[in-house]
């Protein structure tokens, strides 16, 4: 069952899911095209080839290290094996972007040049090269002209072009020249004649010089006057530089004072989509932030009342809390449908907690006679108990008044109710009977020898002892125990408490319990399971066949037998 607290939490998680998925949608490569050198190859296998596959890894390994977005390398000696290779991102693209681009960058080329020396591939966000030659920054090949394919209209094609081309040389000085370790600068300028603006960019591999930068980029330009005059977006990338202009914002940054905050063919900035949707969502963030600090308000509560209950074990049973929530989401607010049990304490619940983990769910009456007392005693026994034959406490609840203990669900009820059940006791054979009884010595033995505390139960009786889908007996109920030092014999107390019929003689007549009086109880118990009657009949019961009756008769039977009188049943 998911709590409103919970709607809440995931209704921010989508939120805040899709505002990183608008704020990283750039993060996607975007190819361009690529350009193999198909003079010389090499041979698969080959040293070459090994070194290559060496430097491609090298080249996505660094991609998430580099802030500056560059990163050149070279793998292997000689003058045929040696292979360099270096990536370039996008000035202006943030550091998942550049990784995402390096690594398609990196499967691609092979798939596109799969036994080529030399190669390099384009993509909007970064570019990507290797050759076991090198590439000269001057040179205008390998390179890859591209041009939007509408030429420009409402204005002449040399203003146009002037305009266009004073731009990208004042970019190609500016990012020559950068103070900054990118070589990368933008820059704007409307034409006025048609009220629009072009936007240019242009950057180096920053392996090159200012003045090497400056000679590739104008070189890069030239080839945009032969190939794109009038288009109205072009670029030319090159093996060492890229420039690049169009009639809207394609970065998104700029490093002019002048730049517009308009987006232009892209519509809205990101800035201002981060805007909206922040103002949009404030009030679910208000919501969630207001559920947070009630929960934890009543956290704080609940560690309160728990420290007040239990002192220096806080720590050892803070783990052991459940909420209310949690609680009545798995009996489905303590139906009675769900309900499996009841007695003077209160009732008991079946429940499933969200894992799908079977529960049961003891909640006390708050006119019952289990106290605040046995509760905490029960809880801080259970938790520092452990055996296959004493039933495993999951944790419990203190919470609006409420007090709750959850246990490990046993489907097979109590051994009462097989005992004196008229249909049920007829499934229970020697074999069960004697597993059982194996089952709770074991459990006694280790209460009072082998745990970390020697435990007195005092209230050891058939109804207390649940049997598992294999019919395995454990022990439970402890709210009556007590501790006893590990060489003490024996303990007295003014509180009688426990169940009449299972007590010692010495526990119900003077308050002294030892290990001895579980012991007797465990006889009491044994005789019950070998008898299949009860020990003394409940008040509201009209059946007198009891172990006292039993007893009575068998006396009369020997004192009979003794005189030779003959007694009829």
């Amino acid at each position: 069952m998911i709590t409103r607290s919970n709607q809440i939490w995931l209704t921010s998680l989508f939120v805040f899911d899709l505002l990183y998925l608008i704020l990283t949608a750039e993060s996607a490569a975007t190819y361009i095209g690529s350009n193999c050198n198909n003079n010389t190859t090499y041979t698969p296998n080959s040293i070459l080839s090994t070194n290559l596959n060496v430097l491609l890894n090298s080249l996505t390994t660094n991609a998430s290290q580099q802030q500056d977005g560059y990163y050149l390398t070279i793998m292997g000696f000689g003058t045929t094996n040696a292979v360099n290779g270096m990536f370039l991102c996008r000035g202006d693209v943030n550091t998942t972007t550049c990784q995402n681009c390096v690594t398609d960058a990196v499967k691609q080329i092979k798939n596109r040049c799969p036994n080529q020396t030399e190669a390099i591939i384009w993509y909007e966000e970064c570019l990507l090269r290797y050759t076991n030659k090198f590439f000269k920054f001057y040179s205008i090949e390998p390179r890859l002209n591209r041009k939007d394919g509408n030429n420009i209209s409402g204005v002449d094609f040399d203003l146009f072009n002037e305009t266009v081309f004073g731009l990208l040389n004042e970019v190609a000085i500016e990012a020559a020249h950068s103070v900054t370790a990118k070589k990368f600068a933008t820059g704007e300028i409307e034409i006025r004649k048609i009220r629009k603006k072009v936007y240019g960019s242009g950057q180096c591999s920053t392996d090159l010089t200012s003045a090497q930068c400056e000679t590739c980029l104008r070189n890069a330009i030239g080839t945009l006057r032969e190939c794109c005059s009038g288009q109205q977006g072009a670029s030319a990338l090159l093996a060492s530089c890229i420039v690049r202009y169009e009639l809207y914002q394609f970065y998104t940054i700029s490093r002019t004072p002048s730049s517009s905050s308009s987006s232009g063919k892209n519509g809205l900035g990101r800035k201002t989509i981060v805007i909206i949707i922040f103002v949009a969502f404030l009030p679910v963030l208000l919501l969630f932030l207001g559920c947070y600090c009630k929960r934890r308000r009543s956290r704080q509560r609940r560690r309160t009342m728990l420290k007040e209950n239990f002192g220096d074990e806080l720590k050892t049973l803070e783990s052991l809390q459940f909420n209310l929530a949690t609680i009545e989401a798995a009996t489905n607010k303590f139906s009675p449908e769900n309900e499996i049990g009841k007695g003077g304490f209160g009732v008991v619940y079946k429940g499933v907690l969200s894992d799908g983990q079977q529960i049961a769910v003891k909640k006390l009456s708050r006119f019952s006679g289990q106290g605040s007392i046995e509760f905490q005693n029960e809880i801080l026994l259970i938790a520092k108990l452990q055996h296959r034959n004493l039933v495993t406490l999951l944790g419990f609840c203190l919470e609006e008044r409420e007090k709750i203990l959850i246990y490990e669900y046993v489907p097979n009820k109590s051994l009462d109710y097989f005992l004196f059940h008229p249909h049920k006791q007829k499934l229970l054979h020697w074999f069960e009977r004697y597993k059982i009884i194996g089952g709770i010595a074991r459990g006694i033995l280790y209460l009072h020898e082998y745990s970390r505390l020697k435990v007195i139960h005092r209230d050891l009786k058939s109804s207390n002892i649940l049997l598992d889908d294999n019919m395995n007996p454990k022990i439970s109920d402890f709210g009556l125990a007590r501790i006893v030092a590990i060489d003490q014999q024996q303990g007295s107390t003014n509180r009688i408490v426990g169940t009449y019929g299972y007590m010692s003689p010495e526990y119900a007549m003077h308050g002294q319990f030892s290990e001895k009086s579980d012991v007797f109880s465990f006889g009491v118990i044994i005789l019950e399971i070998v008898s299949g009657k009860r020990n003394v009949r409940p008040i509201e019961s009209h059946d007198f066949d009891d172990l006292l009756k039993t007893k009575i008769q068998m006396i009369d039977l020997q004192w009979h037998k003794l005189f030779h009188i003959s007694v009829p049943f």
